[in-house]
């Protein structure tokens, strides 16, 4: 991959997001004097510019194969950036606040890809790990184990232990036939005597006789109930509620002068 100061400068100034960015205290190379400096960190690479506003960045620092160690307490918030090798540079910078050193010191230690590989070999190790527990937990069987059925709610597992409810007999001439229940296979006894079978099985009681109807009941049930009876007590009703109404109205009218 090839970069120039262009292609850095448009990474450093994009809309990208930012894994840190503030005011830091930057010590010259040359000059032991600390110059303010807005920093920007991007991935493994810490950009800082002359003013927040600036459009290209003063300088870049790669942060990789280096260490961010803490300085003496006689400087402050400062920390250092040290990178392996006699002729190696070493940056210094200082924060505003203890908050804001220990933001950065966390933030540029784990910038470097050194650090992900890292993190990336210890899950899979985990991963490892978990996937043979889940195997043991099987039977130690090389099958990766189904979908989870969901446990029954407390309604379901009550319905599960509640018994079968006998299946609802037929009703014939509005009596329920009781042969579907026990034996059937086998006529009801309609002889007239309960008891027990041959098996030991309590019989079903015979069934009552229908009742014939005469026709006095049959003349009396059908004057009971003609239209002309009919309309008469309907026509008695209503006059009882006009009536019922009409002196509703005089009493909230009021007594008259």
């Amino acid at each position: 991959m090839k970069l120039n100061e262009r292609s850095l400068a448009f990474y450093a100034t994009c809309d990208s997001p930012a894994d840190n960015a503030g005011f830091l205290y930057k010590r010259g190379e040359r000059h032991t004097a600390y110059h303010r400096r807005w920093f920007v960190l991007k991935g493994n690479m810490l950009f800082y510019f002359e003013e927040r506003d600036s459009r290209e960045p003063v300088g870049v620092i790669v942060l990789e194969g280096c260490n961010v160690e803490l300085c003496d307490a006689a400087d402050g918030f400062a920390f250092a950036i040290r990178f392996g090798g006699t002729k190696s540079r070493t940056y210094v910078l200082a924060a505003e606040s203890q908050e804001a050193m220990e933001s950065w010191v966390k933030s540029l230690s784990r910038a470097s890809f050194d650090y992900m590989r890292l993190v990336v070999r210890e899950l899979e190790k985990q991963l490892q790990e978990m996937s043979r527990g889940l195997a043991g937990g099987f039977g130690g069987s090389r099958d990766p184990p189904g979908p989870l059925k969901p446990k029954p709610s407390g309604l379901e597992q009550s319905r599960e232990r509640l018994p079968a409810l006998p299946a609802i007999p037929p009703k014939e001439n509005g009596c329920a036939v009781w042969n579907n229940v026990l034996g059937a296979d086998r006529l009801p006894d309609t002889s007239g005597c309960g008891g027990h079978d041959e098996e030991g099985s309590p019989r079903p009681p015979p069934l009552p006789p229908r009742r014939r109807v005469s026709n006095g009941e049959a003349a009396s049930a059908g004057a009971a109930g003609s239209p002309s009876a009919f309309c008469r007590l309907h026509e008695q009703y209503s006059r009882e509620v006009a009536r019922l109404r009409q002196d509703w109205q005089q009493r909230r009218r009021g007594p008259q002068p």
